[in-house]
């Protein structure tokens, strides 16, 4: 990995934040769906389901993956960050307009806190889309990756400022049509505009990478990019303007772009070199395969078809879970131990090599607390369809407390990181430097 090192990488005090600020939120979330198990028995459109949601994609996966893509944008990109300082920025911006956001839908105050953290959400992500579309400009070569990462960005802008239009609705009620129509806008772009073309655009790059493997063409991954942008695009158009009943079709684009990227990914799996697969690794490949469950139910929350209304909202509730605490949540749990370490191990032992001994990256956190995250991750997460799906809250409950614990495990391997120390380190001596 020549091109991630510590000359071309930004400094850890401005990365590492967001990772614990990500592992709080996570605990945070999982606190929170512990209270809230009878919130999953009726619409999703209520204020604890709306704090555990945004809690979840904005100080969880969101504030994670802004951490880990200026770190690894320039393993991505081959180039420097833009601007350490405006990440900083945008750090602070995203933090404190979760906690803000988070507070006001928890007791549903939707007024003037709820503006000012739409405000400060919305100005962090102006921030992060400058920070990243400058940082592209500078790329020696201009890839299929940049365009997904860059198109994420601008997906991620679109989706803050119809929140922003949303939550000034609720004083003003500006909007044309009913609150819960912009909010369907607002998931979808952005679960497939920003969360999907984000991952697949770091993915078919590091995924790879990790395998060993060279896949040759990209033209698959091309593919996937017109299909899922055309599929957004049409979508909003029509969703904003025209309300036919052709949303099936363009949740079918969608699909048919994630299954050229799975395709894509297949190929890599096929000519990798290392097949020693590590726990990280292992729970991204359940995540793919997690990613197989709201492909799915897409098509059934689309065509409404003659469901009865507490199936159909408890299929809608099953679809968030499987993206938001399925799929993102899954990469994330397995990617954390892919990215962090490197990142811990690289700041701390760069200039000892070749020198010292030094410790591997996968030395750098507990191989026993993270097998057990991923055993109770996916209980938690088949408890807790099974029992939104039954309308069981003893089941919901299950669940949740798998998530929690699951969410200590990984906070506790997380701040192992944070917190490491170098030690002592014995030097080479001539005549066993290769032993």
């Amino acid at each position: 990995m020549p091109t991630a090192t510590a000359s071309n990488s930004p400094a850890k005090w401005m990365v590492l934040p967001h990772y614990a600020f990500a592992a709080f939120s996570f605990v945070v979330m999982s606190v929170l769906l512990l209270f809230s198990t009878d919130a999953f028995g009726g619409h999703y459109f209520n204020p604890k389901l709306l704090t555990i949601t945004h809690v979840t994609v904005l100080g969880w996966a969101t504030m994670l993956i802004f951490g880990a893509l200026y770190q690894l944008l320039p393993v991505v990109l081959e180039c420097r960050l833009y601007s350490e300082k405006l990440a900083v920025y945008t750090f602070g911006l995203l933090a404190t307009g979760t906690v803000l956001l988070a507070c006001s839908f928890w007791h549903f105050w939707v007024g003037t806190l709820l503006q000012v953290a739409a405000i400060l959400l919305f100005s962090a992500f102006v921030l992060f889309t400058i920070n990243i579309f400058q940082t592209a400009r500078k790329a020696p070569k201009w890839t299929i990756e940049a365009d997904f990462i860059v198109t994420a960005s601008v997906w991620l802008l679109v989706t803050g400022f119809v929140g922003l239009l949303m939550a000034f609705n609720f004083t003003f009620a500006f909007l044309p049509e009913q609150h819960v129509h912009y909010l369907q806008l607002h998931a979808h772009i952005g679960m497939a505009g920003w969360f999907l073309l984000l991952i697949i655009g770091v993915g078919s790059k590091l995924i790879p990478m990790f395998l060993l493997s060279h896949p040759g063409s990209t033209k698959k991954l091309n593919w996937a990019y017109n299909f899922i942008n055309g599929g957004l695009v049409v979508f909003s158009f029509d969703h904003l303007f025209l309300h036919t009943g052709f949303v099936p079709f363009y949740a079918a684009l969608v699909t048919a772009g994630v299954g050229l990227f799975l395709w894509y990914l297949y190929d890599a799996n096929h000519t990798k070199q290392r097949h020693d697969i590590d726990l990280g690794m292992k729970q991204t490949f359940v995540a793919l395969g997690l990613l197989l469950l709201p492909l799915l139910l897409v098509f059934i929350v689309s065509s409404k078809g003659a469901l009865p209304q507490d199936l159909l909202s408890s299929i809608y509730l099953v679809y968030g879970i499987s993206v938001f605490l399925g799929f993102i949540s899954a990469l994330i749990l397995g990617q954390t131990f892919k990215t962090l370490p490197f990142i811990i191990w690289m700041h701390a032992y760069e200039d000892y090599v070749g020198r010292f001994k030094t410790p591997l990256p996968k030395d750098m956190y507990s191989h026993t607390l993270l097998r057990w995250q991923n055993i109770f991750y996916l209980a938690g997460f088949i408890l807790l369809i099974t029992g939104v799906l039954l309308r069981m809250q003893p089941v919901i409950l299950a669940g949740a407390l798998c998530f929690t614990v699951t969410a200590l495990l990984y906070a506790s391997n997380v701040f192992r990181m944070l917190l490491h120390k170098v030690q002592d380190l014995k030097p080479f001596t001539y005549g066993n430097a290769n032993a």
